[in-house]
Formats: structure tokens, C-alpha cells, sequence
């Protein structure tokens, strides 16, 4: 073999171990989280745009909550509780923008749902997906975004933990907080089978004991066909 081939074999030997070892590094990168994680990581980057702060002006102070967009024309899906008897409502989407919202359709009953209604400059950036809530399961892995006490955007991380038939909620240990309500409960798929409604808090705020309340995304779909 002349030594000009065996140059050119090991030019390309040299060439094919730094493609590996390049594969390798990116590979390790993209491994960098579990596959849990990963599932964290990815619903949450997926859904987030599409969660807005919402912020009530009441009698006696402001009435925070969380909201989701269903419509990039303007459509917002928030709990009834964090906009009942407010007199004006903003709503703050992810990159900052603040919109005046009127209440177009507020469910008072057990359901405690609203919708509002705003203006945006352009389409809004992303809208949640909703998926069978009568398929949930308990011990089915659930997620949450909110805006818990003025932290925008907090993600945390559950089970089903119950399903309350009678009262037709989903019972979660996912962390929900002041300022949650109207948020999203995420399958793994990034679809929304709930939206958070309340914790069970014997201590007045003192603590979450790790039980909160969704109405399922069935009575979600009810209120939002019209705006589809």
C-alpha cells in the first residue's frame, strides 16, 4: 500500500473519530435530562406562551389569577372567582404586552369559569389544547402553570391524586397557590384536562397541604365552543 493512501486512510479515520466524538458531545446534550424532565421541560416550553397573569381590580384591592389563551384573536379562559365584581381587568401575556379585558361570559355556578376579551396589537403567540377529561386517570402524572403569589410562569409537578365525581372536580397534589386559579392542569402530552379552581386550606393560608381542585377540560369545553 503507497504511502499516499495510507495518508488518505488516516486523514479519514481522523475525520470519522472527530464525527463521533462531535455526535457524542450533541448527544450528550440532548441527554442532559431524563426522560421525566424532559417531559417537564418540553410541556412547559410548549404551553407557557399561552399563559397570561390576570389581575382584577376589586373594592377592597387587586385579585390576581392566571388565565389561558384559547383564541389568538383574543380569547382568555381564566377562574369566574378572579374577575367576579371587579370593576377592571388587565392581562399581562408572556412578553410583557398589558391589554384592557372585558368579562364575555362568566360561569358563576359550580363550574367557576369566565372568559374575556381583548385586543392584541398581533396575533397572540400560542393558544392551549384541551383534551378528554374523562379519561383522566388517578395517579396519572400532571402538571400546573400559574402565577402562585405574583410568580409568573411557576411550573410544579403532580399526580391525580383523586377524582371527585360528585362534586366533578380532579383532585391534584400538584402545588396550587394564590394566584393559580384559571391556570392549566397539563397531561404529558401538554394538553389540558383541568383548570385550577381552589385548595383545600384548613389553616387560612398558612400552608398547602398539597390538595387543590381542577374543573375538568370537558365543562371547559362547554363554555369556550362558540369561541373555538
Amino acid at each position: 500500500m503507497s504511502k499516499k493512501v495510507i495518508s488518505i486512510l488516516l486523514i479519514l479515520f481522523v475525520s470519522l473519530i472527530s464525527c463521533i466524538t462531535v455526535n457524542n458531545k450533541v448527544l450528550s446534550r440532548d441527554n442532559d435530562y431524563n426522560g421525566e424532565e424532559l417531559i417537564n421541560v418540553t410541556v412547559y416550553e410548549k404551553i407557557n406562551p399561552a399563559i397570561v397573569l390576570v389581575e382584577a381590580q376589586l373594592l377592597d384591592g387587586i385579585s390576581s389569577g392566571t388565565g389561558c389563551i384559547i383564541n389568538k384573536k383574543g380569547i382568555i379562559l381564566t377562574s369566574s372567582h378572579v374577575v367576579a365584581k371587579s370593576s377592571y381587568i388587565e392581562v399581562t401575556t408572556i412578553n410583557g404586552e398589558v391589554y384592557k379585558a372585558e368579562v364575555i361570559n362568566n360561569n358563576t355556578t359550580n363550574e367557576d369559569l369566565a372568559l374575556l376579551k381583548i385586543t392584541p396589537k398581533k396575533p397572540l403567540p400560542a393558544v392551549i389544547k384541551l383534551g378528554d377529561s374523562s379519561m383522566v386517570k388517578v395517579g396519572q402524572k400532571v402538571l400546573a402553570i400559574g402565577n402562585p403569589f405574583g410568580f409568573n410562569g411557576t411550573l410544579t409537578t403532580g399526580i391525580v391524586s383523586r377524582i371527585d365525581y360528585e362534586r366533578n372536580k380532579i383532585q391534584t397534589d400538584a402545588a396550587i397557590n394564590p394566584g393559580s386559579s384559571g391556570g392549566p392542569i397539563l397531561n404529558a402530552n401538554g394538553e389540558v384536562i383541568g383548570i385550577s379552581q381552589s385548595i383545600f386550606n384548613p389553616d387560612n393560608n398558612k400552608s398547602n397541604i398539597g390538595i387543590g381542585f381542577a374543573v375538568p377540560a370537558n365543562e371547559v369545553k362547554k363554555l369556550i365552543s362558540s369561541y373555538m
